[in-house]
């Protein structure tokens, strides 16, 4: 053997060196990379968990908006001279339903524009799948229909004509000049669902006392209920606040208007006036402390204002769109004294510091989900 191929011999064999043969390494699989129009392998995305779809949902409801609901039916049930009773307790539960379907209609209507204008609401966001708004809209609404029929074929008729304005609005009129106006509407018929629904059971209630109880008894009972249309002063009240906060809540998202909430602060200052003026009506009876229903009606009154007007203000001197949301989001919660005046003013004060005491409990959940 030539010296070359020696060398070459040995160079070519590890044993001859000292070394030991090298095994070969076991192969890598490398898991498929998704890439977007590459084809692969997506991951399957993470589920969100129950607390986060809890939430989802808390923020499509805007859960934090519900303590607004149940003053309506108080307000009504006063406003009409009654008591609050079970016909009350099935008016808050069906208004409670359609309030709930109307917020979740709302944001499946307008899924496209909040895909530009609010990405993170939860729909947009992906957190919610649309069909399930629409069908939780729909079961909301067939559950505070079931509730109103409950207190009666009156208040079925109430909550039929309020659940079609809440529907007409999101579906249509939300985008024309109507809009504000069907808002209103829908407050002024929830307020006279909770007197419907009251006076209807009470009626019943009284009637089935009367037959069953002796002569003398029954005279001492009331001969009649009073008509639910003694509340319709207040149910107008009530959607004139309505239609102010919502004609504001049009420019909440791009701002830039100083007629809507300087107009709307006008309305807010002269219906305070209109209930601090305002009197009980002739057939009401006389409240027995009269001086602390006074007193209750005059720091209602002024915690309406207080809630309304300052944020309106503001957004009156800077229409910015964060400022606006604050002045919608001021209104909403400003519903609440203005439901205690207005059981105040009728001559319930006790119907007003229970409306009242739902003031903590909706400042404390707007703080984490935000009612507009």
């Amino acid at each position: 053997m030539t010296p070359l191929r020696l060398l070459a011999a040995v160079t070519a064999s590890p044993r001859l060196l000292g070394a030991r043969p090298r095994t070969p390494a076991a192969p890598v699989r490398v898991p498929p990379v998704s890439l977007s129009g590459a084809g692969g392998t997506a991951p399957a995305p993470d589920r969100p968990g129950p607390r986060a779809r809890l939430r989802a949902w808390a923020e499509l409801l805007r859960v934090s908006a519900l303590f607004t609901v149940p003053g309506d039916a108080l307000a009504g049930a006063a406003a009409a001279g009654l008591r609050p009773g079970r016909g009350t307790a099935l008016a808050v539960g069906a208004s409670l339903c359609l309030y709930e379907a109307g917020m979740a209609l709302n944001d499946w209507a307008d899924r496209e524009e909040d895909g530009v204008d609010r990405p993170h609401r939860p729909i947009p966001s992906g957190r919610v799948a649309p069909g399930a708004a629409l069908a939780a809209a729909g079961t909301l609404t067939a559950a505070g229909l079931a509730l109103a029929a409950r207190a009666g074929r009156p208040a079925l008729a109430v909550a039929s004509g309020l659940a079609a304005t809440v529907w007409a609005y999101d579906l249509h009129l939300k985008h024309t000049r109507l809009g504000p106006a069907a808002m209103a509407a829908a407050r002024t018929l929830d307020l006279l669902l909770g007197a419907t629904a009251t006076a209807a059971t009470t009626a019943t209630a009284v009637t089935t006392a009367t037959a069953s109880a002796s002569a003398p008894a029954a005279a001492a009972r009331p001969a009649r209920v009073r008509a639910p249309a003694a509340a319709l002063p207040s149910a107008l009240a009530l959607g004139a606040h309505t239609y102010a906060v919502t004609a504001v809540s049009r420019h909440e998202t791009q701002g830039g208007s100083t007629t809507a909430p300087l107009a709307a602060l006008a309305g807010v200052a002269a219906l305070g006036t209109a209930v601090l003026r305002g009197r009980p009506a002739p057939w009401e009876p006389p409240c027995p402390h009269a001086a602390a229903g006074g007193l209750l009606l005059t720091a209602f009154t002024g915690a309406y204002l207080r809630t309304s007007a300052t944020p309106l203000l503001h957004a009156t001197l800077n229409p910015s769109p964060p400022l606006t949301q604050r002045a919608v989001g001021g209104g909403i919660r400003a519903m609440i004294p203005l439901q205690a005046a207005l059981a105040a003013r009728a001559g319930s004060p006790l119907n007003g510091l229970a409306v009242m005491g739902l003031v903590p409990l909706a400042r404390a959940l707007a703080r984490k989900v935000s009612p507009t």
